[in-house]
């Protein structure tokens, strides 16, 4: 009799809800995690993630195998590949962590009812949210769209659970079942292999995500809510891959950061910011490809003009700002908070660029791109999604190069020639052209 938990977006040992539920019930413990990028609604990864993934995969195989356990790979259709591996493995329960993207939300509800009819147990339980999207409600009964009403919801809600300790030992079976390679998926660059500067930057994987968290308490969150603006500071945690991954879960973060001592309101609630996007994923599982606000499908984009789009992805649009930002997110995988929302400002606002082009950019760079967040920050600076800034808030990257970088260290690090390179749009024409085709939503509500 073996029990297999099935690996998703908690690739970690420690607070591990699905994996203590199978080592508690005393059985050899096999992990399983599926390459599953053909089921039906299932976004394929971007570049960025898949090398990730590889790194962060090979750092769960062998922490499993050093406390005993194995971790089996497969790819293909989870609703095919998850009922085989169970056979192959002898497993009379399946254990996983919940998702909550429509797509997966139902491969998972149709699996619990194939194992149910197939005498297998199968629980899943809660480690990627502090918060229960179901659970946080209006007085109406109705889904947040608002942040600060949806925050001060949750901090009313009972607290979130203490973290898991990490098991110090999994055991295994006597016979490992049959896995694919890793390095047969092909998740790594080859040709060309452009992940230098990944290489350089990140180390995936849960000892690296729980030593930077540490790092950050101790070095950088008491000065966080002051500098965490400015690209050059170096003061943000750098956890959201880490989280993304689930290399770390947001009960280790929130409860790690508490126990720290330091001033970490402001830093907690970027933890809510996030909760709050996969609450607005959950109740709109269409976040990715349709305006949460559908009085902007009546927005006028106007013909597509690739040559501006391409000088966006690359760094050379003219204005020193975004491209560091553009520049530093092609060479790392990372692009600092603020800078994103001056570049996305700038394709959406005054190239007039339809912000799921450039959602689609992040999304294959970005190494910390997940299915809410990322669509959700870049319908809140298009002005679409929820608690959206509003539309004729539109950032001036100049300024915004002005006030957060004011000595230009993080231009002169990114983008030393930028100054050289001439503004692609007119700031001022631009913002009254996308301001005249925001009339046009006003007029069709």
């Amino acid at each position: 009799m073996t029990t297999l938990v099935w690996f998703r977006d908690d690739l970690r040992l420690a607070d591990n809800p699905a994996l203590r539920a199978a080592i508690e019930r005393d059985e050899p413990v096999v992990g399983l995690y599926v390459l599953d990028e053909v089921s039906p609604g299932v976004r394929p990864l971007g570049g960025t993630a898949r090398w990730w993934l590889h790194h962060s995969l090979d750092s769960l195989g062998e922490r499993l195998r050093e406390r005993g356990s194995r971790l089996m790979l497969r790819r293909g259709r989870a609703a095919d590949v998850v009922p085989q591996a169970v056979v192959d493995a002898g497993a009379t329960a399946v254990s996983w962590n919940r998702r909550y993207g429509g797509p997966e939300r139902e491969i998972d509800r149709a699996l619990k009812e194939r194992f149910a009819a197939d005498g297998v147990e199968a629980r899943s339980f809660a480690g990627s949210l502090l918060f229960e999207p179901w659970n946080v409600r209006t007085g109406a009964g109705t889904p947040f769209s608002v942040y600060t009403p949806f925050w001060r919801a949750c901090l009313h809600l009972p607290a979130p659970r203490q973290p898991l300790p990490e098991p110090r030992r999994i055991p295994g079976p006597r016979r490992a079942p049959a896995s694919e390679s890793l390095g047969d998926w092909g998740l790594l660059p080859t040709r060309p292999d452009w992940a230098g500067g990944l290489r350089e930057r990140w180390e995936p994987g849960e000892p690296a995500a729980r030593r930077r968290l540490h790092e950050f308490l101790a070095d950088d969150v008491d000065h966080y809510d002051r500098a965490r603006d400015e690209p050059a500071a170096g003061a943000t945690s750098l956890l959201s891959p880490r989280l993304r991954w689930g290399e770390l879960s947001p009960y280790t973060v929130w409860h790690t950061a508490l126990a720290d001592g330091a001033d970490a309101g402001r830093f907690l609630s970027e933890l809510g910011w996030r909760e709050f996007a996969w609450h607005v994923l959950f109740h709109h599982p269409d976040l990715a490809t349709a305006n949460l606000r559908r009085e902007f499908d009546a927005f006028p984009w106007p013909r597509p003009r690739p040559s501006l789009l391409r000088a966006w992805q690359r760094g050379r649009t003219g204005f020193p700002l975004v491209d560091a930002g553009m520049r530093e997110l092609w060479t790392t995988g990372y692009m600092h908070n603020r800078v994103r929302m001056a570049a996305a400002s700038l394709l959406v606002k005054n190239l007039l660029i339809d912000w799921r082009r450039g959602e689609q950019w992040f999304w294959d760079t970005l190494v910390d791109a997940d299915a809410a967040n990322n669509p959700f920050n870049w319908q809140w600076v298009a002005g679409s999604g929820a608690d959206a800034a509003p539309y004729f808030r539109i950032f001036n990257p100049l300024l915004q190069a002005k006030k957060f970088d004011p000595q230009g260290l993080y231009v002169s690090q990114w983008a030393p020639d930028s100054e050289r390179i001439e503004p692609i749009v007119d700031l001022a024409a631009s913002r009254k052209a996308a301001l005249d085709a925001y009339d046009v939503v006003k007029r069709s509500r």
